[in-house]
């Protein structure tokens, strides 16, 4: 016997809430980067401040998704693809709240800087933090559309964000060399730096639970990785 319409029409609102909340936790996640980048290369500490404040609004969006999610499994006993909507929502919220968490960091950091920073590594912190920013958008619009390929596009260009990496930290190396002033601003750029890759890992670990949703399969091979990592500590 079928469910009732109504029931029907029910899960389907709920579950097109969902995926609206991720959707608004993603905005949330771009925004953040957007400013955080914004606030480190031209030293603006009242976006830095804002991304660190507006980090709670991240948080709250990661447990207003696990209840949803645990509501629809619980109550409505969804089919298995309904049940890789449920599932990707749970695995991408925990990845978009580390996307938070990391531009948090940044920001953070960029209130402890004491120079200006040199034109070149403006230049290359903004190189490596667009593309991670364009990863990230490219991923919110592979969910919006359900497409496999565009997740794989994601996937392929982590491969572009390690080497934008490592020019990054080889300009931060050349600056810490240079004068022993640039020490502790130089150690924080590091960090920063490791950041952004980090945010773009988690972006495509979102790339490849798309992929899982729309494909009922994950991504087969290694993650394409750039060159070798200088000062990344991974191998």
């Amino acid at each position: 016997m079928s469910e009732a319409p109504h029931t029907v029409k029910s899960y389907e609102e709920e579950l097109k809430n969902l995926n609206a909340n991720i959707i608004k936790m993603g905005s949330a996640c771009e925004e953040a980067l957007g400013k955080a980048i914004q606030a480190i290369t031209t030293r603006n500490s009242d976006f830095a401040e804002a991304v660190i404040q507006d980090d709670e609004k991240i948080d709250k969006y990661e447990t207003l998704i696990e209840q949803q999610v645990v509501n629809l499994i619980a109550l409505r006993q969804p089919m298995a693809i309904d049940l890789r909507e449920t599932v990707t929502a749970l695995k991408m919220s925990s990845d978009l709240e580390r996307i938070g968490d990391l531009a948090k960091n940044i920001s953070k950091r960029t209130l402890l800087l004491n120079e200006n920073l040199p034109k070149n590594l403006v230049d290359s912190l903004n190189r490596v933090s667009n593309g991670v920013q364009k990863q990230l958008k490219s991923t919110l619009d592979a969910y919006l559309e359900r497409s496999a390929p565009m997740a794989v596009n994601v996937w392929e260009g982590d491969e572009q964000i390690d080497d934008l990496t490592n020019l990054c930290m080889q300009e931060v190396i050349k600056y810490l060399k240079e004068n022993e002033k640039n020490l502790e601003d130089g150690t924080h750029l590091l960090f920063v730096t490791k950041n952004v890759e980090r945010i773009g890992d988690h972006t495509t670990n979102v790339a490849e639970q798309i992929y899982y949703l729309a494909k009922g399969e994950y991504l087969e091979g290694d993650r394409p990785k750039g060159t070798e990592p200088i000062v990344t500590g991974e191998k």
